[in-house]
């Protein structure tokens, strides 16, 4: 537990001290009107480079404050609104807020798998650069901090930074279903015969298993331990669920007439169309329907199960990810907006967001939206970069570009309420203990040999440190 609660408020504040200035960052070109080019290609397997265009803050039309006082938290000192003691959401005109503990607007930018390195070179590193887990944890936030971030994303080493007082908003992926996958798998010999990239047979969520549900009641009920935690943002469940558009078809054809997930699927097909409908006879009116009823039986047990045991902070969601199958479902997004607090989002291969989906999203559940994934890898870094949904550009300040011009799309949205880059350090292709995605990559904002990369830093900064002054940028009626 947080043993000094005041303690790391101070040293939020005096770290944040620096953020109080208005220094402006004007525009390097006439009008603004030459942006950046930068070159990409999907992997260092990619013949075909092409150029995109990156707006970064200095190149703005105009000129753009740095972000004006902030509280402990590191919300923004202007107009509060109810101070709870917890972080949560509120729409502010709008505009789409993350309100701190203070009571403050809030937009959280955090960084992911913030933790030490686990392969034997990252280990030793560390311990020959800091000495203790607690010196790595004071020193790294610190780096976090002293470049714009305010929190960290999921996977992270929270327990260590509770421990240390660290004073960042943090989030805790609880990941109950798939967890209870390799509890399933036991019954299969530790595989299945046929799964999809994430795992899961037949690509299916096991939602109607009552296994699962008394899985799901001894994986939750830990959480209570964090009740009281002011720095808690919130909880995801899982990370990138299979919410596949056939998922109908899959349960009546895969499934045998024994198993819960086909008596499930049958029984909501039989009261729709009747007993004597065939899978021939779905529509995908019929799919898009069953979507909703089987994602929202997923909803309806993880939020029980998290409310009874943490009735304070924030349900964060389950880190969609799939660009034609949940990103572009109106129907998973109403249901999405019953249930979650804020509907978090794992963002790849696209160069920027596009503002006609995010406002999709928004319109569909009603709810704000947090990027929990994103990145790019530059082939300066010495890496292989072979591996990663990331796009490759040539340097670290390319990724600079790209961090900055990512994130202004995001925040001329209006409902998105913060970012988590993937991730705090490196892969190490070495450590063959990994997943093959997350092999032989630069990721990080730190190399395995905890060296930062410090022209990547330097452009996420400027970003970072200009956020609160961006939205108002935005807000009167300014654009690119």
């Amino acid at each position: 537990m947080i043993k000094n609660i005041s303690s790391r408020l101070a040293l939020m504040a005096s770290l944040l001290l620096g953020l109080a200035s208005c220094t402006a960052i004007r525009s390097e070109q006439a009008g603004g009107s030459a942006y950046r080019v930068v070159k990409a290609r999907a992997n260092a397997d990619s013949v075909r480079w092409n150029d995109y265009t990156a707006k970064t803050v200095d190149r703005l039309p105009g000129a753009v404050m740095e972000n004006p006082e902030t509280g402990a938290f590191g919300g923004w000192k202007v107009s509060p609104s109810q101070a709870t003691g917890f972080f949560r959401v509120e729409k502010k005109g709008d505009r789409w807020w993350f309100i701190d503990p203070e009571g403050y607007p809030f937009i959280h930018r955090g960084v992911a798998v913030f933790r030490p390195g686990r392969s034997v070179m990252q280990q030793s590193s560390l311990e020959a650069k800091y000495g203790t887990r607690a010196q790595w944890a004071d020193q790294e936030s610190k780096l976090l901090i002293n470049h714009g971030f305010n929190g960290t994303g999921a996977w992270s080493d929270h327990q260590l930074l509770r421990e240390q007082q660290v004073p960042l908003a943090y989030t805790i992926i609880l990941n109950p279903m798939g967890n209870y996958k390799a509890y399933h798998l036991k019954r299969f010999g530790g595989k299945y015969e046929e799964a999809g990239w994430q795992g899961y047979r037949f690509d299916l969520v096991m939602v109607f298993d009552p296994e699962f549900d008394d899985y799901l009641e001894e994986a939750i009920k830990p959480i209570s331990q964090y009740a009281n935690d002011k720095y808690l943002l919130g909880y995801y469940t899982d990370n990138e669920l299979p919410w596949k558009n056939d998922a109908l078809d899959r349960h009546l054809t895969k499934l045998g007439a024994e198993e819960h997930g086909y008596s499930a699927a049958r029984g909501w097909f039989d009261q729709r169309k009747g007993m004597h409908a065939t899978v021939a006879d779905i529509t995908d009116e019929d799919r898009a329907a069953f979507n909703a009823f089987y994602f929202e039986t997923y909803m309806q047990k993880v939020t029980q199960a998290i409310r009874k045991y943490d009735p304070n902070h924030l349900y964060l969601g389950c880190r969609f990810n799939q660009e034609k199958e949940e990103l572009s479902s109106r129907e998973i997004f109403e249901v999405a907006g019953r249930y979650m607090d804020v509907i978090s989002i794992n963002h790849y291969r696209k160069w920027e967001p596009v503002q006609a989906q995010m406002a999709n999203w928004e319109a569909w559940s009603g709810k704000p939206f947090l990027i929990t994934e994103w990145y790019t890898k530059g082939e300066d870094s010495g890496l292989p970069n072979r591996t990663g949904a990331g796009w490759n550009v040539p340097t670290q300040a390319d990724r600079g570009y790209f961090y900055q011009n990512f994130a202004l799309e995001l925040l001329k949205s209006k409902a998105c309420v913060g970012w988590h880059w993937f991730t705090y350090q490196d892969n190490d292709p070495q450590d063959l203990t990994t997943d093959p995605s997350n092999r032989d990559s630069n990721k990080g904002i730190v190399d395995s040999r905890y060296n930062p990369y410090l022209p990547l830093l330097a452009q996420m900064k400027l970003l970072n440190d200009h956020v609160y002054r961006l939205i108002n940028y935005f807000d009167s009626g300014k654009d690119f």
